[in-house]
């Protein structure tokens, strides 16, 4: 028993005073492997479900990690309030379908974590089903993903979220990837653009931009020629191209939706 105290005070010693704070919502298929990702990387993860309807719930609840029940209130706001319950003031943010490979859980304990501002930044291999993207639009992604919530936070908006940073704040690249399994099938990665494209339409129109017929039809055209060609998209292949008729999909549907939300503002204003 003596020995069993000693090896669990060993291994919670090596962890990070971090903690890992993640949102999701019917994530059965991907929350489990991301949790187990995080094991020997810090002793408190956080998961803010906000409606789930399948077993996401059941499956934080056996990993023995926190569960936190909450509304949704756009991406940056929910994140915020799941930052509120971390034991830490050093937040590591994940999404349910992205993981840490090893080289990155390994130079995670090795960070000092002493200055507050800085923040830290990742880079992400992402991938279609199991192919991973080199190139195109998902090739060379970088995010913050740490950061000290005494002195960061996300910003409010509902889709797109970003991190406030100070104008004193130093970047620092850490070593290792998050794996990220964006999508499984074309289905899959239709519904979700249509969705991404129609709140930031929403989002867009909040701020008072515009959009345009020359927008709706040559903005399309230029996002599949910049990361099908210019980025070297087709270089993945079939996924590379799938990709890249997706975003011109997203931006098509961005701009048209903008469109609409333009001119019944426009019509509202001269009634």
């Amino acid at each position: 028993m003596v020995e069993h105290f000693q090896r669990r005070k060993l291994i919670l010693s090596d962890m990070q005073k971090i903690s890992a704070v993640i949102v999701c919502k019917n994530e059965e298929r991907h929350i489990a492997t991301c949790l187990r990702s995080l094991q020997g990387v810090t002793d408190d993860v956080v998961v803010l479900d906000n409606g789930s309807s399948d077993r996401t719930r059941e499956i934080v609840a056996a990993a023995g990690v926190r569960l936190v029940i909450d509304e949704w209130r756009g991406y940056g706001k929910t994140k915020n309030a799941a930052g509120i319950h971390a034991k830490y003031d050093w937040i590591l943010s994940l999404d349910a379908d992205e993981e840490l490979d090893e080289e990155l859980k390994n130079n995670l304990k090795k960070l000092q974590l002493q200055n507050e501002n800085e923040v830290y930044r990742i880079r992400f291999k992402n991938f279609l089903g199991q192919k991973h993207l080199r190139f195109g639009e998902w090739g060379n992604d970088k995010h913050i993903r740490i950061f000290n919530r005494n002195n960061i936070s996300w910003d409010k908006e509902a889709v797109h979220e970003k991190l406030f940073l100070p104008e004193n704040v130093t970047v620092k690249d850490v070593k290792g990837s998050i794996n990220h399994f964006t999508v499984s099938n074309v289905k899959e990665y239709s519904e979700k653009m249509l969705r991404y494209a129609l709140l930031n339409a929403e989002k867009y129109a909040a701020n008072g931009k515009k959009s345009s017929g020359f927008k709706v039809f040559f903005a399309p055209i230029f996002s599949f020629i910049k990361y099908y060609f210019f980025k070297l998209g087709f270089l993945d292949g079939w996924p590379g191209l799938v990709c890249a008729k997706m975003t011109s999909y997203y931006t098509y549907v961005k701009y048209a939706r903008l469109l609409e939300l333009n001119k019944v503002k426009s019509k509202r204003s001269k009634n």
